[in-house]
């Protein structure tokens, strides 16, 4: 087998999150929803604190940002719209944010990080002028915080 394959069969497969990037309609909706599912079904067996979603972020950021650097090269695109690793880590990071979890918290990060990632307030958009997958992942990763900062203040008010 050629490694060059190998290597770019891999980032495809990082960087569309295990194939939702190739959903036809709102791929990243399907990458955030696909991460929400999987922290959600991480948390009903742990039972860990919102913040513990930062470790898997962490974990994944630099082959996120290398799978998603390769898939748009490999395409010609600056940012395709197949690759939602990107969206994965910025819902973790919105999710983090949580003070604690119930359906509401799920839901609420869901539609903030939506909203931010899509909306794209100052300075998000300028983050994507940043190289390669950095500027692909980096302005998902600060969506997620914005994100996050409301959840939070949403939860410290008994909002959810």
């Amino acid at each position: 087998m050629n490694p060059k394959m190998n290597r770019a069969g891999l980032a495809d497969v990082i960087a569309t999150w295990f194939g939702c990037g190739f959903c036809p309609v709102g791929p990243g909706t399907a990458g955030s929803a696909a991460a929400v599912a999987l922290a959600l079904a991480a948390e009903s067996f742990w039972h860990f604190h919102p913040v513990w979603l930062l470790l898997p972020t962490a974990l994944l950021l630099f082959p996120g940002i290398w799978a998603a650097g390769v898939a748009a090269t490999s395409r010609g695109r600056k940012d395709p719209g197949l690759v939602v690793v990107d969206e994965v880590l910025g819902q973790w990071v919105t999710l983090a944010g949580a003070t604690r979890f119930n359906w509401k918290s799920w839901l609420l990060g869901f539609l903030l990080f939506r909203a931010f990632d899509i909306w794209k307030p100052f300075p998000i958009r300028r983050l994507e002028a940043l190289p390669g997958g950095t500027g692909i992942v980096a302005d998902d990763l600060l969506a997620g915080a914005y994100g996050a900062l409301v959840l939070f203040m949403a939860g410290c008010f008994n909002l959810y």
